[in-house]
Order: C-alpha cells, then structure tokens, then sequence
C-alpha cells in the first residue's frame, strides 16, 4: 500500500466506520450519546390521577428517586439498551447538590412555559460516535436554584425570561469550562478526555466525579428481570457485571476515591419509608456535600463514582483521563484487566480528532465561510448528541408494574390509554435533549433531511421507525409525541422520505417501497379521519403550529361546525404528490406502481381544485381556514399566517420522460383534461424544460396564484423579515384579527418574540417568530417551482422594491437570511445572541452555537428550547446546499 493509499483510507476512516456499521460488521453505534439529560418531568415517569408530570416527579426528585423508564444526566452515554450508563457529575463546593444533571423550570415554573436554566453545547461528534466534545459552564457560586424559581415565577407571559446569566454568577468569569471529549478506540472502548478551566482570578477547587451506574430494571417485579447486576471498587476504578452486557471496566487516572451506593429510591426522605438499600441513589451526592456515611464501604454497588478534587490555578486548568471498556462477554468471571491511559490513550484521541476533522472537511464545501463550518460542524453535532434511548411500553405503563402501587384510574384511562400496542425500546432523535426530550413525528422527519447528510442508513432507519407495527397505531395514525401521541402532526413523513431518498444517490428502492406500503395506511387514516365532510378539504388539529389560530386548533370549537384547515388541506396535497413521486420512481423496477401513480396523480387533483374552490380568498390572494356552520354558512378566518402559504410545497413535476415511460398514466392524465376540465388549472401547466422536453406543473397553487401568493410572502411589511419569513404576518402588528364565537372574542395579534397565549403551555409562539421548519419547506417549495419555470419567472423581491428575481435567487437569498441568524454580522454579532453581551463578545463565549427553537420575527434572537438542534439543525442542509 502506498503513502497516498493509506492517507486516504485514514481520511475515509469514519465512512469506513459507517459502512461496517450499516453492514453489521461492527457495532460502531453500540455506544454513544444515548443518555437522556432530563427524564424528570415527564410523562413515562407520570403516574399520577390527572397527568401531571413536572409535580408528580420534580427535579428535586431526581437525584433520590430511581427512575421507571430511562436515566438522564449530563455529558453521558450509553449502550443502545441503556444497561449501562456513564456520565458527569461536578459540585462547586458551595451547591446544596451535586450537579449531576441540568436544572430547569417546568410547565407551570417558566413565565413562557419549560425552560431549562444551565448553559452546554455540542461541539462536535461523527455520525458513529468515534469522536464528540461537549461543554458546559459552571458557576463557581452556589447555583442560583431558589432566584430563578421565584424570579421566572413572578414574572408574566408579557416578560422575558429570567436565565441564569441575569443572576450575575458568570460576572468576572467566576466560572469552570468544562470540555468533556470521546474518542473510540474500538466500538465498546471509550477513551473520555474531561479538561476542567478555571476562568477566575483565584485558585479554586472543583469536584469531578465520572460516574458508572446500572439502569434499574430489577425492581419493577417483571417476570425473569430480577437480576441485579454488580458494580465493584477499587483504587482509581470500577468494574462491572452483568449477565447481558459482561465485564465493564472505568478506569482513572490519578488517584481519585472510589465510592459506590445503588440506584435505588431513597424512599425514607422522600416518603419517611424504609428502602430497598441502606445506600440509595442519592448517596454519593449525600457523601460528597456533607460528608454523610452514605456510600457503600464494602465497595459494591449498582452506581459508582470515580471523585476527584482538583485544586486549580487562577485561569489554569486540569485535565482527567478515563476509560470505559467492555472487556469480557458474559459470564465475565476473569479478573478485569488494566486499561491503558498513557500512550494509546492518547493516539486514540489525537487520530479520532484528526479523522473527524477529515470528514466534516470533505462533507462541508470550500465554498462556506469558516464561520459558515462552524455552524454547520455544530448543527450536525448537536443532531448526533441529540440521540436519545427511548423506551416506553405504553401497556405496562397504563396497568402498571407488579411489585408498583396500581395505578390510579385516571391514569389508566386518560392520557394515551388507545395506545396500549406501542413499545418503545429504540434510539431515537429528539426534538431537544432537555425541553423535549421525547421523539415528535414531524420533527423526526426534519431531522433526518440533515442526518441524511452525515449518516443515511440512521437516517432510514429513523423513518422506517416510526411505522412499524409497534408504534403506527393499527388504525394508520403515525404517533405524534408522548404527551398525547393521538395528536395531529404535518404529514412529512413521505417528503422526507423523499429528500433521504435523493441526499443518499437515490439507489435505495427497497427502503422507498417499505416506506410507501406504510405510508399508504397512514394516508388512508388521514382520508377517513381529518375530511369529515369528505370533500377533499381537510381538518388535521393544530398540525404542530400550536397557537397560530386565533383559538385551540385541536379542542374543541367555540361554536358547532367543522374548522377546514389550509395547512392540512395543503399537506394532504403535498402528501398525494409525494405518494405520487415514490410511485413513478419504483414504476421504473415495478410496473405495478402505475396504478398507484394514477390513484395519487387523481386524488392530488381533487384535493387541490377544493382548496381552491373553498380555501381561496381570491380578493386577498391568499389561502385561509375557514369554519363551515351547520347551517351551511361558512366564516374564512381572514389570519394571514404561514398556514396559508404552505399549499406552496404542494408541488411536482411531471416530465416527458416519465410519461412516455408509463403510458398508462399519460392515458389518465390526458382523459382527466378532456373530461373533467375544471381541474385544469391544478394540471394543467405546461412549459418546455432546461433539456428542450416538455413538462408538466402539478401544483395547488397555480401559476397566476404563485405570483400574487409570493407578493404577501416576500413582503416586508408581512412576512419577510431580515432573518428568514415570520409565521404571521406583520401587518397584524396594527390589524390584529378578531373574530367572535359562541359568545366570546378571540384575537390573534402579531407576537414576534415569546407568545402571551397560554395555549400549549405558552412554551412556544407562531404569531410572528421565524420558525426553521416551516422557511426550509417554502424554500424548497420554491425550488421544486423553479425546475419548472426556469429563469422564465421573475419575482419582485422584495415586494414593491422594483427588482426582480428568478425564483431560485428568491430561495438562495431566503437561506442565507437564515444562515445570517447564526454567524456573527458586520459588527462581529450572532443575531441569535440578541443583546446578551456575554454571548456576543466574551471570546470563551461568542463561538458556543447555541440552536434554539425558533426566531425573533424582526432581529433573529434566539428564542423557546434552547437546543432545539433537531429541526433547527436544517440550516446545517441550507449551508451545503447554498455552498455547494
């Protein structure tokens, strides 16, 4: 082998990994950042009368209480079953607790619902896992618990949030960087690099406690699970047994104390009842904070620390080395060996460092600005971190464990109760580690446009998850999230099965078919369900837009009638063309797929011709809901929000190329022009392509509309704001709508930071904020319409500017007004940041990406989940596409 040949297999080496991994050579996603960083407050550990999950199981539970479905903490990880668990615990020496996970308010805690109150990032990872850094800022003060529970709960939905920089505990860098970094030697040998800064101007000590523990399985009373596993002490390291996993050994180095207890309740200060253990879960915390006799001194255990107390310099730092190693299968009855922590330790590290750089620098365009890398590098970091093990089996969960209480009734047939045939036992992304820290379908399907990028097969496998047998509910529904998985998400799933499709060469015709046989149940589901009057016009609920109705889309209605939605009614177009295309492309292997073609290419028709016939305002040029009375009278809520700009991304082509190859549809299509005419305008557009061959627009919005409907779109005084499109028009700033039902006035009012509204918990706004999710759909939407009107199209943009554009500048300047959120201005600021000085300026700072949940609709300021790197992580996809 030459130097070159080996230079290149070393730059290759992480999509080596991959391949092996997707081949099932080797196991190289086994291991990673599958640990939760909350699992209090949430529903799988409710158990109460009327679900309410943030009292039932508080924070300060956490650190005392075992949890029933999964473990959390912080800069952890863990295996695909979650056996083990591993992460990081600090205490500042001033704290009444470790700091063993993030603190944060709950629903009824924040003045604009949870919110979590500690500062982290995710500042790298590879797709399996060979390489990842994390950080976090810990103030070298007693944590302000007590200031921001009272402060946010004085404040109200009209203020902002109180965070933990407004406390002043980061005033002259009174605070610990923390960088935690993994490196994989083997699939199941983690080298773990923790490097502790002390950024004050006076020696300090910190607390550094990696700890090892067993997620509790054993003491639920379920049949053949009540083998306890076993953890054991010695100078500086932790072995472990167990039956499935084997031998696990943490290694330090150093001469760190090794203390144990067990992950079990401490049922005496919680209850006044005796336990399980004489050293419960919350030993090790009780131990180091105030020298309670609290740990195990037999050295065993099911949870186990590695302490160190590390006095460090004014603005020095120390670093920590340890290993976690499985190094026996079962029965493991071999004396653990040493790990090495010296040399190969670190060639590990270096070469895993190295070989990431390698990777992100061929996936990442020359054409992207250094600042432009950092994001995207960040963004996909972010996504990776934010795999989570998730396991919920919603039968037991509803009845109850055997050696559980029982629960009560109105647990057991309230929330959930119609899902008793899930069961989660997966790694799934989550929308936010912290804030959502539970899977939601149409943020799963965003998210894996942007994983597909890294890693497809996860990608795949993802969408693939979420219809197998033990979540699509028998009757077709796709599950929206736990708080109610009955609830209506956006149909993206075939969308977004679509992009995986192409972003992976298109080659992949088994996945697409798996997906399409699937798929069609879910849209069976949505035609007998959300289009009651079976007119083609659909309902769907909220659809994942929360309070952008002027009332709760998903309750009941203030008045008798049906609420036609064009959003839904705009997705389920959306959704038959995207049927429509998986059908022509496996028609090419399987001609069978021409009869699903034609099926779809009809059912998009009279979709798309109802919405115009009763969605379309054509005075205001512009899609509304519209509330249809008993007494056949109907009421269009004239609200200009994205809810009327999505039927935009119902849109397709069909090209001469794909008709000659399928005469069958060309026959139905050409029959439907001639005898069912009306639908012309849906299909009828016809244009000659970039090759000379003519095409065909299928779209629910016709050429004529696309004009006028992109003059509210790209107008500045409506949607287009500075930093992407806002979801309400701005216009309501000073025209708020309102409308009065049954008695009562409701309004909705442009909001371009956190909403005043209590719906949903007020945690989230779409009255006025920019929303990623929402500007990468109508992005694409006008890419998919400028491959069929070319440069022929010219677009004022911005509207009433006297400047014209083709569609494809309108889309390429709309990413990088979003892109311009996240990279520092002329003024050396991140839009994201707002006017928090901290964030902008200080140099340990300004480079931590933070990805949040949505936008400010006039300045981009970053607001709601703060690591919301799920979906947000599309601007990762914006960069590569803008750049490539």
């Amino acid at each position: 082998m030459t130097g070159r040949d080996r230079m290149e297999n070393r730059r290759d080496a992480e999509r080596t990994r991959l391949a092996q991994a997707d081949a099932g050579e080797e196991p190289w996603r086994a291991w990673g950042p599958y640990l939760s960083e909350r699992a209090w407050g949430t529903v799988r550990e409710d158990y109460s009368e009327h679900g309410t999950a943030w009292d039932y199981f508080p924070h300060d539970h956490a650190r005392s209480r075992t949890y029933r479905w999964n473990e959390d903490g912080m800069a952890g990880i863990c295996d695909e079953w979650q056996t083990f668990c591993f992460g990081l615990a600090l205490w500042n020496g001033a704290d009444p607790i470790l700091k063993e996970r993030m603190f944060g308010l709950g629903g009824d805690g924040g003045n604009h619902g949870e919110d979590v109150k500690d500062y982290w990032w995710y500042l790298d990872s590879t797709p399996t896992h060979s390489f990842m850094r994390w950080r976090y800022h810990y103030p070298q003060a007693a944590f302000p618990y007590d200031e921001l529970v009272a402060v946010n709960g004085e404040r109200g939905r009209d203020e902002t949030e109180y965070e933990l920089v407004d406390t002043g505990v980061f005033d002259d860098d009174r605070y610990w960087a923390v960088t935690v970094d993994y490196a994989k030697a083997s699939p199941t040998d983690m080298c773990v690099l923790i490097t502790v800064a002390n950024r004050g101007d006076q020696e300090a000590r910190l607390h550094v406690l990696p700890t090892l523990w067993f997620r509790n399985t054993w003491s639920w009373g379920l049949p053949g699970r009540d083998q306890v596993p076993r953890l054991t002490g010695s100078p500086g390291r932790l072995v472990g047994e167990h039956w499935v996993l084997g031998q696990l050994v943490l290694e330090g180095d150093g001469e760190p104390t090794t203390l144990l207890c067990d992950n079990e309740t401490n049922t005496d200060r919680l209850w006044g009842l005796p336990g399980r253990s004489a050293y419960p879960k919350d030993g090790i915390n009780d131990h180091v904070v105030n020298g309670a006799d609290t740990v195990n001194p037999a050295g065993e255990g099911t949870k186990g620390a590695l302490h160190y107390v590390l006095d460090v310099p004014a603005r020095g730092e120390a670093r920590i080395r340890v290993r976690l190693s499985r190094t026996s299968p079962p029965p493991a009855n071999q004396p653990a060996p040493e790990l090495d922590l010296g040399a190969d330790f670190e060639a590990v590290l270096a070469a895993r460092q190295t070989e990431a750089d390698e990777f992100f620098a061929r996936l990442i365009p020359g054409g992207a600005s250094r600042e432009e890398a950092l994001v995207a590098r960040q963004a996909i970091a972010g996504l990776m971190w934010g795999k989570q093990f998730y396991h919920f089996d919603v039968q037991q969960w509803l009845d109850g464990d055997p050696a559980a209480t029982p629960p009560p009734d109105g647990h057991r047939f309230g929330r959930n109760s119609s899902w008793r045939h899930m069961n989660s036992f997966d790694v799934i992304s989550m929308p936010d580690p912290w804030e959502y820290p539970w899977y939601a379908a149409w943020d799963l399907a965003f998210h894996c446009v942007t994983i597909a990028r890294v890693d497809p097969g996860f990608a795949k496998s993802q969408l693939l998850l979420l219809l197998r047998e033990w979540y699509l509910h028998p009757n077709g529904q796709i599950p929206a999230y736990e708080w109610a998985f009955g609830d209506v998400n956006p149909p993206v799933h075939a969308w977004a099965a679509l992009k995986v499709f192409e972003i992976d060469g298109g080659r992949d015709f088994d996945f697409l078919a798996r997906m399409m046989h699937k798929l069609l149940l879910n849209f069976t589901w949505w035609v007998n369900r959300k289009d009651i009057g079976g007119n083609n016009v659909f309902e769907g609920g909220f659809l994942g837009l929360d309070n952008v109705g002027p009332f709760d889309r998903s309750a009941a209605l203030p008045v008798a009638g049906v609420l036609e939605q064009s959003d839904g009614t705009g997705w389920m177009a959306m959704y038959a063309l995207n049927l429509l295309d998986m059908a022509l492309i496996l028609a090419v292997h399987d001609p069978t797929y021409s009869d699903i073609a034609t099926k779809f290419f009809e059912h998009f028709a009279y979709i798309a011709a109802a919405a115009n016939e009763g969605l379309w305002e054509e005075e205001d040029s512009f899609f509304y809901d519209v509330l249809r009375l008993p007494d056949g009278t109907s009421t269009p809520l004239k609200v200009r929000s994205v809810v009327g700009l999505l039927p935009l991304a119902a849109v397709t082509r069909l090209t001469t190329a794909t008709l000659n190859r399928l005469p069958e549809l060309t026959a139905r299509l050409r029959w439907f022009l001639s005898n069912k005419p009306e639908y012309a305008g849906v299909i009828g557009a016809r244009r000659l392509g970039s090759d000379g061959r003519q095409q065909r627009l299928l779209s629910m919005v016709g050429p004529d509309q696309v004009v006028r409907l992109l003059a509210r779109m790209l107008d500045e005084e409506e949607f287009l704001s500075p930093y992407g499109l806002r979801t309400l028009s701005r216009r309501h700033l000073e025209e708020p709508f309102t409308v009065e039902l049954g008695g009562q006035e409701f309004t909705v009012g442009y909001e371009p930071a956190e909403s005043t509204s209590g719906l949903f918990g007020g945690n989230s706004n779409w009255r006025g904020p920019i929303w990623m999710p929402t500007n990468f759909m109508l992005i694409s939407a006008l890419r998919d319409h400028a491959a069929f009107f070319g440069d022929d199209l010219l677009v004022e943009y911005p509207t009433r500017s006297g400047t014209k554009h083709t569609l494809t500048e309108i889309a390429d300047d709309l990413s990088a007004r979003l892109i311009s959120m996240f990279v520092p201005d002329a003024w050396g600021r991140r839009p994201i940041y707002g006017i928090c000085e901290l964030f902008q300026t200080h140099p340990d700072w300004k480079d931590l990406i933070a990805f949040p949940e949505y936008f400010h609709g006039d300045n981009g300021a970053g607001l709601g989940a703060w690591h919301q790197t799920g979906w947000t992580a599309l601007v990762a996809d914006l960069i590569l596409t803008l750049r490539r």
